[in-house]
């Protein structure tokens, strides 16, 4: 049975590790005011920033699908990981020693899959590494010299070679503790006539990271001609590498996509190392794949689509190269960033442009000069004899059915009325108008329900300077829907934030609250779990701790949403002190109290004479006492709680 992790433990790693540092590994932050940070979201498809990250309290939160959480808890979702695997990873970064329970601690049986994987792969790329400087690897070492490639270059890139032979690395894993299973489920090895053999077999390696920055899977390069293997083979689908959700030196240029706003996307391993070593950083290919929507996610949530965000794709100008830019072109609309393509002269792909004229050329070949939507269209037009009547209109018509599924109405109309100098009409309008009916005729089939995400789309819920106006109701709650507009809401909203971010300023007085004093149910819950995790007065000492407390305390993933939602919004007050903190208790109470009234009033009318005199006496006596103190409270304030 996999041991427990002792709870110290668990609480050493969410301290040491800062939240904002791991979820910058997949999505760039920027400054939110208040403390917070904010970014796209990687949950779920957004144009504008919902999603929000507190390092000082050690939270995230979107305020558009409402997922939230500690650290751990966006590790467990973004990576698909379970509690221990996500803990153990965490802690591994942060070089923790964790202890076991129940039993001890055996890495071989206690360990996750992922992070059992992910360590073969690891140990695998060190062993390639390693074999790329044995003399049967001089093949090898020959290509990468032929390529303008050194040995620092390969180290750099952590280039291997998997030797010849059937089971070189097999063996050695197996040495390492991997049992037979994890290897063939890695896709390091597969299954041979008497056992598992290795997958690669006399091939330059390379190895393939996750935005974390984790190995995940190789491509692997044919060197000899008796191999029958494809050019390239890379790892199959696994458990943790997925060739569509993956993009070869991520790792090493996400932090200069985030900080340049722009990406450059190449078609090979060789043409990554090329345009690194010239200085373009924030180059990027596919594996073995089509350029498509999983790619477009990680690129987005790294420029942050903003408006000065470029991507440019460098195709080979063959037809396949042709091919690829049309395919791109089809999925440009994702981006909110300018797309833009760049072709070699004599369809040279970067690696071969650094050896034939340098590092300066490849510079100069990124440089955006041709919109990607540009390059499309002329390679549409291009197939027809736009000399005939006949050939223009074919290729407007096909054309045409290409700009209509620009979500966009302003760009739409703008690149229809490019289209029309490139197909010689000279009548703009009948081609801005042709490419609307054809959109509007899509629209009605059912092809297109609105944006998703796209430029010039609906803008999302960010919570600029507070909640969204009106939340939808949420599930699991009784009672009716939050309503933002309602004064009463608004207080209590707000009085609950400063229980949960600066319980200093609202203790003891906010312990005394019942959870009825809170009319909307959503923030009765949220009241009841911070008074099962021992009031606001323990969030004065340790507020992390706090805050974990009162999130363990909540009923269901609704109620800890709102909880995290609640700790990393901003106030809606300029100055928040001891005097806004007041007011907030002072509303909240004054609205308990003066409902209290009504109540008490209400049920005597309905009464009548039919109330027994002492009782008849003792409800007028509590509307006295309760007037006096709603007298009290709007003349002194907090001071009269």
């Amino acid at each position: 049975m996999a041991g427990r992790i002792n709870d110290d433990d668990v609480k050493a790693v969410r301290d040491a590790v800062p939240i904002d540092a791991v979820v910058s590994e997949y999505l760039q932050l920027r400054n939110a005011g208040g403390g917070n940070l904010k970014g796209l979201c990687p949950f779920h498809d957004e144009k504008s920033p919902s999603f929000q990250v507190s390092p000082g309290k050690g939270l995230f939160h979107c305020f558009g699908c409402q997922e939230g959480g500690d650290t751990i808890a966006f590790v467990m979702k973004i990576d698909h990981l379970s509690f221990s695997e996500t803990v153990e990873r965490l802690a591994a970064k942060a070089g923790i020693t964790l202890r076991y329970e129940e039993g001890g601690y055996n890495p071989s049986h206690q360990r996750g899959e992922r992070i059992r994987l992910i360590e073969a792969h690891q140990a695998a790329a060190e062993f390639y590494v390693r074999a790329l400087e044995s003399p049967e690897a001089e093949i090898g070492r020959a290509f990468l010299a032929e390529r303008g490639f050194d040995q620092d270059a390969a180290a750099h890139f952590r280039v291997g070679y998997s030797p010849a032979g059937w089971d070189h690395l097999t063996r050695y894993l197996r040495g390492k503790g991997f049992s037979d299973k994890e290897l063939i489920t890695s896709g390091l090895s597969q299954d041979g006539r008497r056992g598992p053999i290795d997958r690669f077999r006399g091939r330059l390696m390379w190895p393939i990271s996750d935005t974390a920055g984790d190995i995940v899977g190789f491509g692997a390069r044919k060197l000899r001609d008796d191999d029958n293997g494809p050019k390239y083979l890379n790892t199959p689908e696994t458990p943790i590498y997925k060739k569509s959700q993956v993009l070869y030196g991520i790792d090493l240029a996400k932090k200069d996509i985030a900080k340049a706003s722009r990406a450059v996307v190449v078609e090979g391993y060789t043409d990554v190392m090329a345009c690194h070593l010239a200085g373009v950083t924030t180059a990027i290919a596919t594996c073995g794949t089509a350029f498509g929507n999983d790619h477009i996610k990680i690129l987005r949530r790294l420029l942050m689509d903003n408006g000065s965000a470029r991507v440019i794709f460098t195709f080979d100008g063959d037809a396949a190269g042709q091919k690829a830019a049309l395919r791109a072109f089809e999925d440009d609309q994702k981006f909110a960033a300018e797309t833009y393509i760049a072709i070699a002269p004599d369809g040279m792909d970067p690696c071969d442009l650094r050896l034939a004229k340098g590092d300066d050329s490849v510079r100069d070949l990124v440089e955006p000069r041709t919109p990607l939507f540009e390059f499309a269209l002329r390679q549409i037009v291009g197939r027809y004899d736009l000399e005939t009547p006949a050939g223009r209109a074919a290729a407007l018509d096909e054309a045409a059915a290409v700009v209509a599924k620009i979500k966009t109405s302003s760009v739409q109309r703008e690149v229809a009325v490019q289209l029309a100098g490139l197909v010689g009409i000279l009548d703009q309008e009948f081609v801005v108008h042709r490419v609307a009916q054809l959109a509007h005729w899509a629209r009605s089939k059912g092809g297109d329900h609105g944006d998703r995400g796209g430029r010039g789309g609906p803008q999302g819920r960010g919570p600029r300077g507070g909640a969204p106006q009106q939340p939808a109701p949420a599930p699991g709650f009784s009672g009716p829907a939050l309503n933002l507009r309602s004064p009463a809401h608004r207080t209590e909203r707000e009085l609950l934030k400063l229980a949960l971010q600066k319980p200093a300023l609202v203790s003891p007085a906010f312990d005394a609250y019942g959870v009825d004093e809170f009319t909307a149910p959503p923030y009765a819950a949220v009241r009841q779990c911070i008074e099962e995790a021992g009031g606001a007065e323990q969030g004065i000492a340790d507020n992390r701790e706090y805050l974990v407390a009162v999130m363990d305390a909540a009923p269901d993933n609704t109620v800890r949403n709102l909880v995290t939602e609640l700790a990393v919004e901003v106030f809606h007050g300029r100055i928040i002190d001891e005097t806004y903190a007041g007011m907030q208790l002072v509303h909240v109470r004054l609205r308990a109290v003066d409902r209290r009234i009504d109540d008490v009033q209400g049920s005597l009318v309905r009464l009548g004479s039919h109330v027994a005199p002492q009782d008849l006496a003792a409800a007028q006596n509590e509307v006295w006492v309760l007037q006096q103190y709603a007298q009290t409270l709007r003349a002194h304030g907090a001071a009269a709680l």
